[in-house]
C-alpha cells in the first residue's frame, strides 16, 4: 500500500479559502463533514481531488437535496462514517464496524479515540466563530496506520 493523504474538512459556510486549496494538494480525497454552504465549495474542492461529502444543518435548498446526512467509505482498509454532528449519531460506534469517525458541527478540532475508533473533527473552515480558530485535517494513511494532523489556517 502506497501512503494516501485526505484533506478533512468542515463548516465551511460558504467560505473556501485559498490556503486550504494549498494544503489539499496532493490528497487523493477530501472529506467534508457539512454545512458547507454553497455548491460552488464542492465544486472547487472537486477540482483537487474526488469528495465525500455529507449534509450539516445550514445546508439547504436543491444542491444540498442530493447529500446524505452520512456516509460510510473505506480508505486503505479503514472504515470511515462521516456525519456532521456527532450528537446525531445512533449508538457509541463499535470498533468491529467501523475505524474512524469523522464529524464537524461544534467548530472545535479535535483528535480523539475511544474504544479503539479514531474520532476526528477538523474545526471549521469557514468564517471565524465563538472565537475559534479556523482549521483544516490532513489524515496520512499508510500500512502502520492513521495518523491525523489538525492545522490552524492563517487566513
Amino acid at each position: 500500500m502506497t501512503v494516501q493523504y485526505v484533506g478533512v474538512i468542515s463548516d465551511t459556510h460558504g467560505l473556501l479559502r485559498d490556503e486550504v486549496k494549498r494544503a489539499f494538494r496532493g490528497c487523493s480525497r477530501i472529506i467534508h463533514a457539512g454545512d458547507i454552504g454553497t455548491l460552488s465549495v464542492l465544486q472547487d474542492l472537486e477540482r483537487i481531488a474526488d469528495v465525500v461529502a455529507v449534509r450539516g444543518n445550514t445546508d439547504r435548498g436543491e444542491w444540498a437535496r442530493s447529500l446524505k446526512e452520512s456516509e460510510h467509505l473505506e480508505l486503505g482498509g479503514n472504515r470511515i462514517y462521516i456525519i456532521h454532528d456527532l450528537g446525531s449519531l445512533p449508538l457509541t460506534v463499535p470498533a468491529a464496524a467501523v475505524d474512524i469517525v469523522i464529524y464537524g458541527h461544534s467548530h472545535m478540532p479535535d483528535i480523539r479515540y475511544r474504544d479503539g475508533v479514531l474520532y476526528l473533527n477538523p474545526g471549521s473552515a469557514g468564517p471565524r466563530r465563538f472565537g475559534l480558530p479556523a482549521s483544516i485535517a490532513l489524515m496520512r494513511i499508510e500500512k502502520d496506520g492513521v495518523f491525523p494532523e489538525i492545522i490552524e489556517l492563517a487566513a
